[in-house]
């Protein structure tokens, strides 16, 4: 008989401090970018495409102002024209970006 009080009273306080437990609640944030600030499809159109090589981007884009890089591994170079950089791995485009407008 008291084996099962005990064994009662320790499920009594393991349910009680389940339900009044602290419960965790994910959070995300937003961001929201103005309107006004969005680029335009046509301009996004015109940067060069991911995979392109370097002499392709050249070919198309001519020369750029400033190179940076390249940085890391695996080597990150930064190709910036007056309005956009283009991000390069090794010899290939991984991303390209519209400069904000000032």
């Amino acid at each position: 008989m008291k084996k099962r009080t005990i064994r009662a009273v320790c499920a009594a306080t393991a349910l009680t401090a389940l339900a009044s437990g602290p419960f965790t609640t994910a959070a995300a944030e937003e961001v929201r970018v103005p309107v006004m600030s969005q680029a335009e499809r046509s301009a996004q159109e015109d940067l060069p495409r991911t995979g392109m090589s370097e002499s392709s981007v050249r070919n198309g884009w001519g020369s750029p102002m400033e190179t940076r890089g390249p940085v890391g591994d695996p080597p990150i170079a930064q190709w910036h024209y007056e309005d956009f950089v283009v991000y390069f791995e090794d010899d290939r485009v991984i991303h390209a970006v519209l400069k904000p407008e000032r």
